[in-house]
């Protein structure tokens, strides 16, 4: 007895160590924090695509505006209007890139004759609507590098990357007026919808600057001119071809794509 006592004792002693040491919960082992997403693309940009929304700013030079402006109670201002846009961009080659557009602008505007009213002494009114769609491609440059190759594999963007650009293409016009209007031979009130549209060329230049927000994300300030004209077709003779020119400004976003290595 003598030998397995102490024995006992020293398992006893030993049980107690144990009990009294907590077992360590995996629950409280620190996890390692997530890393961040690197600042920085795989890759060099093989392009971009890109949304924007903007305004019109039409010249509005033709007679077809002297006419209605004067008779009716528009302004030129009254075909300024909202506009919205897509950019399709491919990557050319470091600073320059192709580009395949696409915008439409819409704005319709009620009126009245400034000069006569009908039997009633009541208005003659009518609303006209003028709308365009323009199908372009061109060329856009950068005027700094758009970022710079770090190692074989690491991209890192710029900033701020101001660019050029300039393309033509072809634009789809209607411009419409429904409601009633005045025969100038008997000055009778008749209902009509005077409608012409087509399609003709256009060109522009353009200029703004891509600022970086995310990592594959830029905010886009735009500005750009575009010259059209069309022809007005046999409801409106004797005008010259409408002014379909003007300026317009936008506030987009665009989004990065990368080659794959």
């Amino acid at each position: 007895m003598r030998f397995w006592l102490p024995g006992l004792l020293v398992l006893s002693m030993v049980g107690s160590a144990r009990a009294g040491t907590p077992e360590q919960d995996s629950s409280s082992v620190p996890q390692s924090a997530p890393r961040p997403s690197p600042d920085f693309l795989f890759g060099r940009p093989e392009g971009s695509f890109g949304i924007r929304g903007s305004w019109v700013f039409g010249r509005a030079s033709s007679d077809w505006y002297d006419f209605v402006t004067d008779q009716l109670t528009l302004r030129n201002k009254d075909f300024n209007g909202p506009a919205f846009g897509t950019d399709l961009n491919i990557a050319l080659s470091r600073r320059l890139d192709a580009v395949a557009g696409f915008d439409y602008n819409r704005s319709t505007t009620r009126s009245e004759y400034r000069r006569f009213v009908d039997n009633n002494r009541l208005p003659i009114e009518q609303e006209t609507v003028l709308q365009a769609a323009n199908f372009s491609g061109g060329v856009k440059f950068f005027l700094t590098e758009r970022g710079q190759e770090v190692g074989r594999l690491a991209w890192v963007p710029r900033k701020y990357v101001p660019y050029v650009g300039a393309g033509g293409g072809v634009l789809w016009y209607q411009v419409q007026q429904t409601g009633d209007f005045v025969d100038y031979v008997d000055l009778s009130v008749f209902t009509d919808v005077f409608d012409s549209k087509g399609w003709t060329p256009s060109a522009h230049v353009f200029g703004g600057v891509d600022i970086r927000v995310l990592r594959r994300a830029y905010v886009s300030l735009d500005g750009r001119y575009l010259w059209a004209n069309g022809e007005l077709g046999r409801d409106w003779i004797d005008f010259d071809p409408i002014d379909l020119a003007g300026l317009r400004f936008s506030v987009g976003i665009n989004f990065v794509f990368t080659e794959v290595r």
